[in-house]
């Protein structure tokens, strides 16, 4: 058996010329928008938000980076995001991690109203997804990860699933989605006794541990779907967490580092945003809390 590579890239892109559609049918005027938050100057983080930028505007998504000096306090950065949560022109509301190492990440990513909340990281949706809820919104990689997974058009039911890294981005939002999937699924982590064996019994792996091939091919049960979320540089040249020529004979599909999940991420971002955008044409107008009917001063 060699293992079919499943071309992120290519369903990132019909993805997203289907949202552009999507969009195209709302008058030029009521374009969705979507703002970044980009704290600091690190170039990685610099080099997202680019991407982020150019495909929102490749399918008829407004986006306005707001960039701030890394010594910026936060109250001041919790102040920008009330201005966005009342602001009805802003619709998602993104801020670019990591953050400083003087700001609270988790306070200031409650700050984000839950409606505009479109990457899915504030404690009110990681919460609505674990109770499998329609109304989450869910991060981008997990939900990539999910799609992909759809698009092999293999059962995802009663398949065992193992998950290698237990990060709130991927990890932990992951295992949500493949449970709410009716798979068993198993998180493994640095502190996991006997990896390689855990790893054996997978029907589905998701590789997210940031080391470069650690997942051997021998690891790899015959038939297994393989998702690499790893993006790691190697003597120059970008590489998974898993040895992707080692697990070509063993796995049935497999994601490519570059061109599987990345592609997806920031396809589902976008449509995070058209969500959250939809939503907020129908919905009763939300105070800057993120909730109707309360009786804040939002």
């Amino acid at each position: 058996m060699t293992a079919q590579p499943i071309n992120g890239k290519a369903i990132a892109a019909e993805f997203r010329q289907e949202l552009a559609r999507k969009i195209a049918d709302f008058p030029s005027e009521d374009m969705p928008v979507l703002a970044v938050i980009l704290v600091g100057d690190d170039e990685a983080s610099k080099i997202y938000v680019r991407n982020k930028q150019k495909a929102a505007s490749e399918v008829g998504i407004g986006c306005e980076v707001m960039e701030f000096s890394s010594s910026i306090g936060e109250q001041a950065l919790l102040n920008v995001i009330d201005e966005l949560n009342a602001n009805h022109h802003i619709n998602g509301i993104i801020v670019q991690l990591p953050l400083p190492q003087h700001l609270d990440t988790l306070k200031i990513l409650s700050r984000i109203s839950p409606i505009k909340d479109v990457d899915g990281f504030s404690p009110y949706n990681a919460g609505l997804l674990a109770y499998n809820s329609p109304d989450a919104f869910i991060s981008a990689t997990p939900k990539g990860i999910l799609h992909l997974l759809l698009s092999t058009g293999v059962e995802l039911s009663g398949k065992h699933a193992v998950i290698i890294g237990r990060s709130n981005i991927v990890g932990k939002p992951t295992a949500n989605l493949l449970l709410n999937q009716n798979c068993t699924v198993s998180i493994t982590h640095s502190k996991t006794q006997d990896l390689s064996t855990i790893v054996k019994t997978a029907d589905i792996i998701v590789a997210a541990c940031g080391q470069a091939r650690m997942i051997k091919g021998d690891w790899i049960k015959q038939g297994a779907i393989v998702i690499d979320v790893g993006i790691n540089r190697v003597e120059g040249k970008l590489c998974g967490d898993v040895d992707f020529e080692g697990a070509l004979a063993t796995a049935s599909f497999i994601t490519p580092v570059p061109g599987g999940v990345g592609p997806m991420t920031v396809a589902m971002l976008l449509a995070n945003t058209f969500q959250a955008f939809c939503r907020q044409q129908t919905e009763p107008k939300h105070c800057s809390c993120g909730h109707h009917n309360c009786h804040c001063q939002g």
